[in-house]
């Protein structure tokens, strides 16, 4: 009991906690490659434009997967989906090493890696689905800022320190074929010791494939469902269009690669850390003033500091440092949108957040193709400020996704999260 007691106080719901190091694990082992598969293709023989290719195909699926795992998980149940995430993870990850990275057979490289693109969204998403279902809603903040700590944790810094090392002691293959280990540990927790319940809507058991429907239909019934799924594009549109073209831009103000490495990896450092603190926070504060004020205006303005900084101080390594670790903590103040997006509907929050996964995947391509399309025209700077007005609108977009007037006992709940703070 007093355990319970503990983990309640921190935001973590006692019947999900092994989940929660399912997690960690499982999305240790799926990112241990991600900072060196690239260059160690193009080492192997693979040109730019296969290796683009392959890249790019991940990421597509990775997107499909994101936004299938919510209706998923409530049409199949949680455990089920992600259970099927990880058999097509497996899948993928045996062809593509097995057989693919093998014998460099691009034909095949490309169709395994992107079948293992649909394994995390699957597995990891679907668990953020059951968290909505069984946290409270006074502490559903702290409990999804819980989800993105062990899920970053796992992805960009677990992943890569056990990476580095088990390149440098094992191999680059053995090293991939080891990660099989780590998921499989991670499913060990997620699946079989996690026995926390899941109650789906009647709708979901008794018709499947409709509600795998409403993850498009509730856009129209829900339009702040949709609102949702636009702020969660722009949380991380930046994220993946700033490494294209600002590492040339910081070279140009005297950094070098190894100077710019070091202040990537200390943003999400930063990151990390302030996806917990952002969960107490908006609990406490209100989900929608986090996410405006942190979020928004915070991620408006550090991205303009990241470009001017190096500009007027002559590339002053350690206040770039800093703008950098103050992007990275207002990124985190999107943490509360997986926990207000779910609670604007009762029954179809499946569906809701598959609207908000397709909202963490799409980015992968928008923020590249907003860099492809203007770089030319406009320029680092041009680029900089359209992200910059991108966070500035998702401020204002987050004002209007307010909470059902008529739900008095959800509001009831959240107490001062939300209904004594925001207004309706």
């Amino acid at each position: 009991m007093r355990n319970e007691t503990i983990t309640n106080k921190f935001g973590i719901p006692p019947s999900l906690l092994s989940g929660y190091l399912g997690i960690l694990l499982f999305m240790m082992g799926d990112g241990m490659e991600t900072g060196w598969l690239s260059p160690y293709l193009l080492e192997r023989g693979l040109s730019i434009q296969q290796n683009a290719t392959l890249f790019t195909a991940y990421g597509v699926t990775i997107a499909i997967a994101s936004w299938f795992s919510g209706v998923m998980a409530e049409s199949f149940t949680p455990k089920k989906a992600m259970l099927i995430g990880l058999l097509i993870y497996l899948a993928g990850t045996a062809g593509f090493i097995g057989i693919g990275l093998d014998k460099l057979d691009m034909p095949v490289m490309l169709i395994t890696y992107a079948l293992r693109g649909f394994g995390y969204p699957l597995f990891a998403y679907s668990f953020l689905v059951w968290v909505s279902y069984v946290t409270p809603p006074n502490m559903l903040g702290r409990a999804v800022g819980w989800f993105w700590f062990v899920f970053t944790g796992g992805l960009n810094v677990l992943g890569a320190f056990y990476s580095s090392w088990a390149i440098r002691e094992l191999g680059h293959i053995p090293a991939l074929w080891s990660a099989v280990f780590w998921v499989l540990l991670g499913a060990l927790f997620a699946l079989v010791l996690n026995k926390a319940p899941f109650k789906r809507n009647e709708d979901a058991k008794q018709n499947k494939w409709k509600e795998l429907m409403k993850g498009l239909t509730i856009v129209r019934t829900e339009p702040k469902v949709a609102l949702g799924g636009v702020v969660r594009v722009i949380n991380t549109t930046a994220q993946f269009a700033f490494p294209v073209f600002l590492p040339t831009y910081m070279e140009a103000h005297g950094f070098s690669t190894t100077q710019w490495l070091y202040i990537w990896g200390t943003i999400f450092t930063s990151n990390i850390a302030f996806n917990l603190i952002f969960g107490f926070v908006g609990d406490r504060l209100g989900w929608r003033q986090t996410i405006a004020w942190f979020g928004g205006v915070g991620c408006g303005i550090t991205t303009l500091l990241l470009f001017y900084i190096p500009h007027y101080t002559g590339g002053n390594y350690w206040l770039v440092m800093l703008a950098g670790i103050a992007w990275g903590a207002c990124l985190a103040g999107y943490v509360p949108l997986s926990a207000l997006v779910p609670s604007l509907v009762k029954k179809d929050k499946g569906a809701a957040m598959a609207i908000l996964n397709l909202g963490a995947g799409l980015p992968v391509f928008v923020g590249p193709a907003i860099v492809g399309l203007f770089i030319g025209s406009l320029g680092a700077e041009g680029i900089i400020w359209i992200l910059a007005v991108l966070y500035f609108i998702s401020a204002v977009l987050t004002r209007f996704i307010t909470l059902p007037d008529t739900d008095t006992d959800h509001k009831s709940k959240l107490q001062v999260a939300e209904s004594s703070v925001l207004p309706s």
